[in-house]
């Protein structure tokens, strides 16, 4: 397998003012010689990283990125370990801790401007340094979540943590989905305790010095953290350190660990003013899905919070239609997170247009399903993973939306593992690339547990995998639809379908996803031709 047949090169990420790329010394995209470990749930990403934070002394660096941080979310089952705590605890044995969290817009619009300020409060106190970032496009929001962890000297420990959970509350749930018990509000339908589902990766090798890059990057951007008068005002009232110092000089690599090529990719806008290290905005995630989902031939597998956008499906539609023998598997939530008058419409009217675009290209071969846990509650799904053919896998921030692909800052770790894997198919695209290790274990991870199985029985090869989902989804559903009589059918699979709405509902909802709920980050031009 040539990982420039799946990776972006430099060129074709479209950014050169990036160090991402230039910090190597071919100037190649992506790194290699390292060891990703797929963390799913938050129980399993928050023991980790409570354990990898437990060891930083003296020295040590911390670097953090997050779109909401509660201050007071447990990382473990023990009263000690909020996430406040932990980060101080680092703080206070001589490690210097660095957060960058999104300001956030105001708390009435259900988002977390309260919960982030106190999380950098709580961490400037203990003698860190968080940064309440709000270089963004208007209206957007810094969605990138990792951490990144160095030890001067102790090179073997140095991490990186990258996907789509938060350190704030309902993360902390486990493969059983009874839910975190420090809730955020969301739609009734979840429960008092929503069930979450959630991705993370641990990268260690090389790739770690590539995601403290991204965040050197942001850190050292010299514009303002906010354009915003009232900010500035409300800053100054409460002394918040505006600025932050300079990050100790960048340690050398760490050295090879295992056998990953891992390629970052991200999406920051075209904003006004532009980021030094991103003038006119990067969608490498975008172009790397692209060329990943162009090699496509038997099975791409999804799982997302938000697969919404007209072009990102169509991105899926015409893979399925140049490769007859191509099948897709979306897994999504049941349920948008909010179910209010006003923001439940424009939630729905996006997907169901996406999914409308996806089966009339593949038709049978797309099958769309929600999660629901053993007791029949809808799980939320919040991953955001990607795997194609058993070769090329993602974990990351970013959605299959617009919003994800153009406006908001993202970042999604790629990989490729060099250890093919011996069971059949071996090669189920037929491309000489094989099967490989990391991404048909992800797949089949995430399989058994929606079908409640133990075992990879008829799983191994994705159309039989296809088949055996649509199988036990349609039982669950059968048994659903008769009135939830006898004994419940193994698995947690549903059909996802979305109900329908009135004409005018639809009209004011699809102005309000388009402006509001899916904005377009992309400079003019690129709007114009409808390419990224």
């Amino acid at each position: 397998m040539a990982a420039p047949d799946w990776f972006l090169s430099a060129s074709e990420r479209r950014n050169p003012a990036t160090r991402l790329d230039l910090r190597h010394p071919d100037g190649q995209a992506w790194s290699t010689g390292n060891a990703a470990t797929p963390l799913v749930h938050g129980v399993t990403y928050f023991a980790e990283l409570v354990r990898c934070l437990a060891e930083l002394r003296q020295g040590d660096l911390v670097m953090f990125t997050d779109w909401r941080g509660d201050p007071d979310q447990l990382l473990t089952g023990e009263p000690d370990s909020a996430v406040s705590q932990a980060l101080c605890q680092a703080a206070r044995r001589g490690a210097d801790v660095r957060g960058l969290v999104w300001r956030s817009h105001l708390d009435k619009l259900g988002l977390s401007a309260t919960e982030n300020r106190h999380l950098g409060e709580e961490v400037e106190q203990a003698g860190g340094q968080c940064l309440l970032d709000m270089r963004v496009r208007t209206g957007g929001s810094h969605h990138q979540k990792f951490v990144v962890l160095r030890h001067p000297g102790r090179p073997e420990l140095d991490v990186a943590f990258v996907g789509g959970i938060d350190l704030c509350h309902s993360r902390r749930d486990d493969a059983d989905h009874r839910g975190d018990p420090q809730r955020q509000p969301m739609a009734k339908v979840y429960g008092p305790r929503p069930p979450w589902h959630d991705a993370m990766v641990a990268l260690r090798g090389p790739v770690v010095a590539d995601v403290e890059t991204v965040f050197r990057e942001r850190w050292e951007d010299p514009q303002p953290l906010t354009r915003s008068p009232l900010n500035w005002l409300a800053e100054r009232i409460r002394r918040d350190d505006r600025h932050g110092t300079p990050l100790p000089p960048p340690l050398p690599d760490p050295p090879p660990v295992g056998p990953h090529a891992v390629q970052l990719l991200r999406t920051y806008p075209k904003r006004l003013g532009g980021y030094p290290f991103a003038p006119d905005g990067e969608r490498s995630i975008a172009h790397g899905y692209t060329k990943a989902i162009q090699r496509a031939r038997r099975l791409i597998y999804v799982e997302d919070q938000y697969l919404w956008s007209q072009e990102v499906a169509s991105t899926f539609a015409d893979a399925l239609r140049a490769q007859p023998e191509l099948h897709v598997i979306a897994v999504l939530p049941h349920h948008p997170d909010q179910d209010g008058r006003f923001s439940l419409p424009p939630n729905l009217v996006g997907r169901d247009r996406a999914m409308s675009t996806m089966r009339e290209a593949g038709g049978g071969r797309v099958a769309v399903y929600g999660v629901e846990n053993p007791s029949g509650t809808p799980v939320y799904v919040h991953a955001k993973v990607c795997i194609v053919d058993d070769t090329w896998a993602t974990i990351g921030s970013d959605n299959f939306n617009r919003r994800s692909w153009t406006h908001d800052s993202e970042l999604t770790a790629a990989v490729l593992d060099d250890t093919r894997d011996p069971r059949v198919p071996r090669d189920p695209a037929g491309l000489g690339d094989g099967a490989r290790t990391y991404a048909r274990d992800l797949r089949l991870q995430l399989i058994r547990e929606h079908l409640d199985c133990g075992d990879d029985d008829g799983l191994i090869d994705p159309l039989n995998a296809f088949d055996e989902l649509r199988r036990s989804a349609a039982a669950l559903q059968a048994w659903h639809d008769a009135g939830a009589v006898g004994t419940r059918p193994a698995g947690r699979l549903r059909p996802l379908v979305d109900p329908n709405m009135s004409r005018t509902t639809t009209r004011w909802a699809t102005l309000a996803y388009h402006h509001l709920y899916d904005p377009d980050g992309r400079p003019r031009s690129q709007r114009r031709k409808h390419t990224f």
